[in-house]
C-alpha cells in the first residue's frame, strides 16, 4: 500500500514534470488554471497541501484526468510476454497490456486463395512491414506494402489486407476500436 506522503510525491512530481514537458512556465499554467505561479510553485515543491480545489484546476490545465495524477499502480513488471494466437491463416502476438488505450501487435500472415472481406470501423490503423510483402485492400485501391515500409490510413474506408508472394510479418498499432473490429471480428 502506498502512504499519503508517497503519494503526495507522485502528484507533485508528476505536476511539475507535465507542466515542463508541455513547455509551460508557472505564468503560463497559472494563466489557464487561474491560480496564482507561486500557488503552483509552492504546491510542486511540497510547500503546501494538494486539495481538490487546486488539483481539479491543475488538472485541467494540463490537459489531464484526475485518474492520470493520481495513478500509483506499480509498474513491477514491465516486461511483456506475448503469446501467439492462431486463426485464419494469421499468428498475432499482443505487445500491449490488454488495458492499454494503444494496442501493438505482432502478426504474421500467410498467403489464402480467397481474398478478405473489407470492413470499416472509426479511427486510424498503422502497420509496419518487418518482412515479406502485404497487399493493402483500401477501398478501390490495391497498394503493395514492403519490408521496411510503413502505412497508415482512416480506417472509415473499407480495408483488408493480405501477404503477397508468401508470408509477411507486420507490426500494427489500433486504439481501442481498431483493437476491436481486426482481433475480436474473427471471433463472431
Amino acid at each position: 500500500m502506498t502512504s499519503f506522503t508517497d503519494i503526495e510525491h507522485i502528484v507533485r512530481t508528476r505536476l511539475r514534470s507535465l507542466r515542463t514537458t508541455l513547455g509551460l512556465s508557472l505564468d503560463d499554467l497559472a494563466a489557464r488554471t487561474n491560480l496564482s505561479p507561486s500557488t503552483i510553485s509552492r504546491i510542486e515543491t511540497g510547500n503546501r497541501t494538494i486539495s481538490l480545489d487546486v488539483l481539479l484546476p491543475l488538472a485541467t490545465g494540463l490537459q489531464v484526468g484526475l485518474d492520470v495524477l493520481l495513478d500509483v499502480s506499480a509498474d513491477t513488471d514491465v516486461v511483456i510476454r506475448p503469446t501467439p494466437s492462431r486463426i485464419e491463416g494469421r499468428t498475432t502476438w499482443a505487445l500491449s497490456r490488454p488495458d492499454s488505450s494503444t494496442v501493438a501487435l505482432k502478426t504474421r500472415v500467410e498467403p489464402t486463395a480467397t481474398r478478405p472481406q473489407q470492413r470499416v470501423h472509426p479511427g486510424h490503423d498503422w502497420l509496419f512491414v518487418l518482412s515479406g510483402r502485404l497487399l493493402l485492400l483500401l477501398g478501390d485501391r490495391e497498394i503493395t506494402v514492403e519490408a521496411g515500409e510503413a502505412a497508415e490510413f482512416a480506417t472509415m474506408t473499407p480495408h483488408a489486407f493480405i501477404a503477397a508472394d508468401g508470408p509477411a510479418e507486420l507490426l500494427m498499432i489500433f486504439d481501442r476500436d481498431g483493437q476491436h473490429a481486426h482481433v475480436h471480428r474473427d471471433k463472431q
